[in-house]
Protein backbone atom coordinates (compact mmCIF):
# COMPACT_ATOMS: atom_id res chain seq x y z
CA UNK A 1 0.00 0.00 0.00
CA UNK A 2 1.60 3.51 -0.74
CA UNK A 3 1.21 6.74 1.08
CA UNK A 4 1.98 9.90 0.36
CA UNK A 5 3.91 12.31 2.81
CA UNK A 6 4.76 16.35 2.78
CA UNK A 7 6.82 17.45 5.36
CA UNK A 8 6.03 21.13 4.66
CA UNK A 9 8.64 23.44 5.94
CA UNK A 10 9.19 27.51 6.24
CA UNK A 11 12.26 26.77 4.12
CA UNK A 12 11.52 23.60 2.43
CA UNK A 13 8.86 21.13 1.35
CA UNK A 14 9.87 17.52 1.36
CA UNK A 15 7.85 14.46 -0.62
CA UNK A 16 7.76 11.75 -0.28
CA UNK A 17 6.13 8.37 -1.46
CA UNK A 18 6.57 5.33 0.50
CA UNK A 19 5.06 1.65 1.03
CA UNK A 20 3.81 0.42 4.24
CA UNK A 21 5.33 0.77 6.89
CA UNK A 22 8.09 3.20 6.79
CA UNK A 23 9.88 2.30 3.63
CA UNK A 24 10.42 5.21 1.14
CA UNK A 25 10.74 4.42 -2.51
CA UNK A 26 10.79 7.99 -3.92
CA UNK A 27 11.45 11.43 -2.51
CA UNK A 28 11.86 15.02 -3.86
CA UNK A 29 12.96 18.49 -1.93
CA UNK A 30 11.88 21.69 -3.00
CA UNK A 31 11.83 25.60 -1.51
CA UNK A 32 9.01 27.05 0.32
CA UNK A 33 8.20 29.46 -2.22
CA UNK A 34 4.09 30.54 -2.77
CA UNK A 35 1.68 28.51 -1.57
CA UNK A 36 0.50 28.21 -5.63
CA UNK A 37 4.16 27.63 -6.54
CA UNK A 38 4.67 25.51 -3.60
CA UNK A 39 1.65 23.05 -3.83
CA UNK A 40 1.60 22.77 -7.75
CA UNK A 41 5.43 21.35 -7.13
CA UNK A 42 4.05 18.63 -4.59
CA UNK A 43 1.04 17.76 -6.78
CA UNK A 44 3.13 17.29 -9.95
CA UNK A 45 5.39 14.80 -7.40
CA UNK A 46 2.46 12.61 -6.76
CA UNK A 47 1.02 12.93 -10.12
CA UNK A 48 4.25 11.31 -11.30
CA UNK A 49 5.37 9.23 -9.05
CA UNK A 50 1.85 7.63 -9.38
CA UNK A 51 2.09 6.63 -13.10
CA UNK A 52 3.31 2.80 -13.43
CA UNK A 53 3.36 2.26 -9.66
CA UNK A 54 0.13 2.36 -8.42
CA UNK A 55 -2.79 4.89 -6.41
CA UNK A 56 -1.68 6.47 -2.84
CA UNK A 57 -3.89 5.16 -0.13
CA UNK A 58 -3.86 8.70 1.76
CA UNK A 59 -1.47 11.42 1.83
CA UNK A 60 0.15 12.59 5.19
CA UNK A 61 0.94 16.64 5.82
CA UNK A 62 3.25 17.46 8.54
CA UNK A 63 3.06 21.66 8.59
CA UNK A 64 5.12 24.39 10.18
CA UNK A 65 2.87 26.32 11.76
CA UNK A 66 0.26 27.45 13.49
CA UNK A 67 -2.16 25.28 12.02
CA UNK A 68 -5.93 25.00 12.66
CA UNK A 69 -6.43 21.20 14.10
CA UNK A 70 -10.19 21.58 15.13
CA UNK A 71 -11.84 19.44 12.88
CA UNK A 72 -15.28 21.52 13.87
CA UNK A 73 -13.84 24.78 12.72
CA UNK A 74 -14.11 26.56 9.27
CA UNK A 75 -10.53 26.77 8.78
CA UNK A 76 -9.64 23.50 9.67
CA UNK A 77 -6.59 22.30 7.73
CA UNK A 78 -5.42 26.29 7.41
CA UNK A 79 -2.12 27.45 8.37
CA UNK A 80 -2.91 30.39 10.58
CA UNK A 81 -0.94 33.58 11.51
CA UNK A 82 2.48 32.13 10.46
CA UNK A 83 5.01 34.84 9.68
CA UNK A 84 6.17 33.24 6.64
CA UNK A 85 5.16 35.71 3.65
CA UNK A 86 2.61 34.85 2.15
CA UNK A 87 1.31 31.52 3.86
CA UNK A 88 -1.00 33.17 6.55
CA UNK A 89 -4.65 32.06 6.16
CA UNK A 90 -3.80 29.34 3.39
CA UNK A 91 -6.28 26.56 2.88
CA UNK A 92 -3.56 23.15 3.33
CA UNK A 93 -5.51 20.36 3.56
CA UNK A 94 -8.63 21.40 1.45
CA UNK A 95 -6.34 22.19 -1.79
CA UNK A 96 -4.55 18.22 -1.77
CA UNK A 97 -8.41 16.92 -0.80
CA UNK A 98 -9.82 18.86 -4.09
CA UNK A 99 -6.60 17.55 -5.80
CA UNK A 100 -6.25 14.22 -5.05
CA UNK A 101 -9.78 12.85 -3.41
CA UNK A 102 -8.10 11.38 -0.72
CA UNK A 103 -8.08 10.89 3.08
CA UNK A 104 -5.54 13.82 4.05
CA UNK A 105 -3.84 13.34 8.07
CA UNK A 106 -3.09 16.66 9.25
CA UNK A 107 -0.64 17.95 11.84
CA UNK A 108 2.48 20.54 12.94
CA UNK A 109 5.54 18.74 11.53
CA UNK A 110 6.66 18.29 15.19
CA UNK A 111 3.61 16.13 15.88
CA UNK A 112 3.78 14.38 12.83
CA UNK A 113 7.98 13.59 14.04
CA UNK A 114 6.90 12.49 17.83
CA UNK A 115 4.02 9.90 15.67
CA UNK A 116 7.08 8.50 13.83
CA UNK A 117 9.12 8.32 16.65
CA UNK A 118 6.22 6.50 18.68
CA UNK A 119 5.85 4.28 15.87
CA UNK A 120 9.30 3.47 14.56
CA UNK A 121 11.97 5.55 16.58
CA UNK A 122 13.53 6.86 19.96
CA UNK A 123 9.86 6.84 21.79
CA UNK A 124 8.92 3.36 21.17
CA UNK A 125 7.48 1.88 24.44
CA UNK A 126 6.26 5.64 25.66
CA UNK A 127 2.92 7.29 26.10
CA UNK A 128 3.99 10.47 27.71
CA UNK A 129 7.30 12.16 25.49
CA UNK A 130 7.97 15.40 24.22
CA UNK A 131 9.88 15.97 20.75
CA UNK A 132 11.44 19.14 19.97
CA UNK A 133 12.29 20.87 16.84
CA UNK A 134 15.36 23.36 17.26
CA UNK A 135 16.07 24.62 13.49
CA UNK A 136 14.98 27.94 11.49
CA UNK A 137 12.16 27.70 13.91
CA UNK A 138 11.82 26.21 17.79
CA UNK A 139 8.60 24.23 17.76
CA UNK A 140 7.53 21.12 20.30
CA UNK A 141 4.96 18.50 20.54
CA UNK A 142 4.47 14.46 21.44
CA UNK A 143 2.13 12.61 23.55
CA UNK A 144 0.70 12.67 26.70
CA UNK A 145 -1.32 9.62 28.09
CA UNK A 146 -0.75 7.85 24.73
CA UNK A 147 -2.53 10.92 22.55
CA UNK A 148 -1.05 13.57 20.55
CA UNK A 149 -0.81 17.04 22.23
CA UNK A 150 -4.00 18.98 20.61
CA UNK A 151 -5.92 21.38 22.76
CA UNK A 152 -7.13 24.77 22.23
CA UNK A 153 -4.64 24.69 19.41
CA UNK A 154 -1.36 22.75 19.20
CA UNK A 155 1.56 23.46 21.70
CA UNK A 156 3.65 26.19 20.72
CA UNK A 157 6.93 25.21 22.99
CA UNK A 158 8.67 27.74 21.18
CA UNK A 159 7.26 30.27 22.29
CA UNK A 160 7.90 29.76 26.20
CA UNK A 161 9.66 32.69 28.07
CA UNK A 162 12.84 32.46 29.64
CA UNK A 163 15.10 34.01 32.39
CA UNK A 164 17.65 36.61 30.32
CA UNK A 165 19.79 38.19 31.86
CA UNK A 166 20.50 41.36 29.59
CA UNK A 167 23.86 42.14 31.17
CA UNK A 168 25.43 39.29 30.14
CA UNK A 169 23.17 38.40 26.99
CA UNK A 170 22.41 41.78 25.86
CA UNK A 171 20.76 40.25 22.29
CA UNK A 172 17.05 41.63 22.79
CA UNK A 173 15.44 38.22 20.36
CA UNK A 174 14.86 37.25 17.41
CA UNK A 175 10.85 36.49 17.55
CA UNK A 176 8.83 38.99 15.87
CA UNK A 177 5.87 38.33 18.28
CA UNK A 178 8.14 38.49 21.44
CA UNK A 179 11.83 38.89 21.36
CA UNK A 180 13.66 37.02 23.41
CA UNK A 181 11.34 33.60 23.93
CA UNK A 182 12.79 30.69 23.49
CA UNK A 183 12.76 30.80 19.62
CA UNK A 184 13.66 34.07 19.84
CA UNK A 185 16.63 33.25 21.45
CA UNK A 186 17.93 29.80 19.97
CA UNK A 187 16.67 28.80 16.94
CA UNK A 188 19.38 28.96 13.83
CA UNK A 189 18.39 32.52 13.07
CA UNK A 190 19.26 33.85 16.45
CA UNK A 191 22.50 31.98 16.55
CA UNK A 192 23.37 33.84 13.36
CA UNK A 193 22.18 37.36 14.03
CA UNK A 194 23.64 37.34 17.65
CA UNK A 195 27.15 35.88 16.63
CA UNK A 196 27.31 36.62 13.02
CA UNK A 197 27.48 33.26 11.41
CA UNK A 198 25.53 30.23 10.78
CA UNK A 199 25.70 27.75 13.35
CA UNK A 200 27.06 25.63 11.14
CA UNK A 201 30.22 27.49 10.68
CA UNK A 202 31.12 28.30 14.08
CA UNK A 203 33.69 25.96 15.34
CA UNK A 204 32.86 23.34 18.36
CA UNK A 205 34.50 25.16 20.86
CA UNK A 206 32.62 28.82 20.33
CA UNK A 207 31.50 30.39 23.48
CA UNK A 208 27.98 30.36 21.06
CA UNK A 209 27.16 26.98 22.12
CA UNK A 210 27.46 27.09 26.31
CA UNK A 211 24.55 29.65 25.72
CA UNK A 212 22.78 28.03 23.37
CA UNK A 213 22.69 24.69 25.51
CA UNK A 214 21.56 27.28 28.68
CA UNK A 215 18.91 28.19 26.85
CA UNK A 216 17.78 25.04 25.30
CA UNK A 217 18.28 23.81 28.84
CA UNK A 218 15.52 26.19 30.09
CA UNK A 219 12.99 25.38 27.82
CA UNK A 220 13.65 21.84 28.61
CA UNK A 221 13.16 22.07 32.61
CA UNK A 222 9.97 23.98 31.66
CA UNK A 223 8.82 21.08 30.07
CA UNK A 224 9.70 18.58 32.23
CA UNK A 225 8.08 20.53 35.68
CA UNK A 226 5.24 21.01 33.33
CA UNK A 227 4.28 17.78 31.10
CA UNK A 228 6.79 15.08 32.80
CA UNK A 229 7.83 13.51 29.97
CA UNK A 230 9.18 10.07 30.13
CA UNK A 231 11.57 11.02 27.55
CA UNK A 232 12.48 14.08 25.41
CA UNK A 233 13.80 13.77 21.64
CA UNK A 234 15.62 17.00 20.32
CA UNK A 235 15.89 16.97 16.96
CA UNK A 236 16.10 19.84 13.83
CA UNK A 237 19.23 21.67 11.98
CA UNK A 238 20.98 23.15 14.97
CA UNK A 239 21.36 19.68 16.97
CA UNK A 240 23.28 18.52 14.65
CA UNK A 241 25.70 20.15 16.65
CA UNK A 242 26.06 17.22 18.53
CA UNK A 243 28.11 18.77 21.25
CA UNK A 244 25.24 20.64 22.52
CA UNK A 245 24.27 16.96 24.02
CA UNK A 246 26.68 16.94 26.78
CA UNK A 247 26.21 20.48 27.52
CA UNK A 248 22.43 19.57 27.71
CA UNK A 249 22.80 16.99 29.97
CA UNK A 250 24.96 19.07 32.81
CA UNK A 251 22.90 22.02 32.62
CA UNK A 252 19.42 20.53 32.84
CA UNK A 253 19.89 18.85 36.33
CA UNK A 254 22.28 21.35 37.69
CA UNK A 255 18.73 24.07 36.96
CA UNK A 256 16.65 21.26 38.53
CA UNK A 257 18.50 21.45 41.18
CA UNK A 258 17.26 18.10 42.88
CA UNK A 259 13.48 18.97 42.51
CA UNK A 260 12.45 15.82 40.10
CA UNK A 261 14.19 12.85 42.12
CA UNK A 262 14.46 10.26 38.89
CA UNK A 263 16.69 8.21 37.73
CA UNK A 264 16.24 8.79 34.44
CA UNK A 265 17.69 12.12 35.10
CA UNK A 266 19.87 11.19 38.00
CA UNK A 267 21.40 8.36 36.58
CA UNK A 268 20.73 8.03 32.99
CA UNK A 269 20.11 11.17 31.68
CA UNK A 270 22.14 10.46 28.71
CA UNK A 271 19.34 8.07 27.82
CA UNK A 272 16.55 10.87 28.62
CA UNK A 273 17.45 13.35 26.22
CA UNK A 274 18.15 12.34 23.24
CA UNK A 275 18.35 12.68 19.24
CA UNK A 276 15.62 11.34 17.33
CA UNK A 277 16.10 7.80 16.54
CA UNK A 278 14.96 7.97 12.92
CA UNK A 279 17.45 10.78 12.79
CA UNK A 280 17.06 13.50 9.60
CA UNK A 281 14.07 11.34 8.05
CA UNK A 282 11.93 11.46 11.67
CA UNK A 283 9.98 14.83 9.77
CA UNK A 284 9.01 12.94 6.53
CA UNK A 285 8.15 9.87 8.42
CA UNK A 286 5.97 11.42 10.35
CA UNK A 287 3.92 12.89 7.31
CA UNK A 288 3.78 9.38 6.02
CA UNK A 289 2.80 8.45 9.47
CA UNK A 290 -0.30 10.94 9.48
CA UNK A 291 -1.13 9.33 6.49
CA UNK A 292 -1.35 5.85 7.89
CA UNK A 293 -3.40 7.04 10.58
CA UNK A 294 -5.71 8.78 8.25
CA UNK A 295 -6.22 5.99 6.03
CA UNK A 296 -6.83 3.38 9.11
CA UNK A 297 -9.63 6.19 10.79
CA UNK A 298 -11.80 5.67 7.64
Amino acid sequence: MLFGGIEAGGTKFVCVLAEEPNRIIAKSEFPTTTPQQTFERAFRFFRDQAVGIGDLAAIGIAAFGPVDLNRDSPTYGYITSTPKPGWAKVDFVGQFQHEFNLRVGFDTDVNGAALAELNWGAAQGLNTFTYLTIGTGIGGGGFVGGALMHGLIHPEMGHIRLPHDWEADPFPGNCPFHGDCLEGMAAGPAIEKRWGAPAAQLEVDHPAWALEALYLSYGLVNLICTLSPQRLILGGGVMKQTQLFPLIWRKVPELLAGYVQDAAILQRIDQYIVPPGLGPEAGVLGAVALAIQAYQSQ
